[in-house]
């Protein structure tokens, strides 16, 4: 059993892979194609994902976990809050620059009811992460204390998210430093910081 596990999450993976080179080359997710891109039966996709929303839903999720794990969930170095924040910033920046499925989830992804329901899910996972996150910040005096930290973070998520939306879809994108710069301004901006964190020190 345990080597049949092993073995159908390997399939499920291939499967990920496959609809993920798909939906980068043509912009699109055809249930089909994708099983003859992992070289498996045209069956097979239906029993790991139900339907064609299904797989491009578990695709979706796939993109949001890997993100949120090496950005929202991860933990960075710094002596004070700010300090995290600008390392966390541009673990955004590179992630979302090297990874070559975000202009197309982050952009130009189309889907039915069950795909947008989670995307929302994925949106609402960082938020709620994020609240924590700024909690911190308004404990340790780095983020304005008389703020909702739930709606700082959608407000930072969202704006985020725009700015990204706008860069990745550039040719040639706009270079990475002048993004984490922005990135950095707007959510210090957003967030309510002490004026201390715009001084040289703290800019990217």
């Amino acid at each position: 059993m345990e080597s049949l596990s092993r073995r159908a999450a390997a399939t499920h993976r291939r499967l990920l892979e496959a609809a993920a080179e798909e939906l980068i080359e043509t912009g699109d997710v055809e249930v089909a194609a994708v099983a003859r891109r992992a070289g498996l039966s045209v069956g097979l996709p239906y029993r790991y994902f139900g339907t064609r929303s299904g797989l491009m839903s578990a695709l979706l999720a796939d993109f949001y976990d890997r993100l949120v794990a090496d950005t929202v969930l991860a933990s960075f170095d710094g002596r004070t809050w700010l300090d995290r924040w600008r390392t966390q910033v541009v673990t955004w920046v590179d992630r979302v620059y090297a990874d070559p499925l975000a202009p197309v989830v982050l952009g130009r992804m189309v889907g039915d009811a069950e795909v947008a329901a989670m995307e929302a899910r994925c949106v609402r996972q960082i938020i709620a992460t994020g609240v924590t996150h700024i909690t911190a910040g308004q404990a340790e005096g780095a983020v304005a204390a008389d703020r909702d930290p739930e709606l700082l973070a959608a407000g930072v998520v969202g704006g985020m998210r725009a700015i990204f939306t706008i860069v990745l879809d550039k040719t040639p994108r706009p270079d990475r430093d002048t993004v984490v710069a922005e990135i950095w301004k707007f959510t210090i901006a957003a967030l309510g910081a002490d004026d201390a964190a715009l001084r040289e020190e703290h800019l990217p």
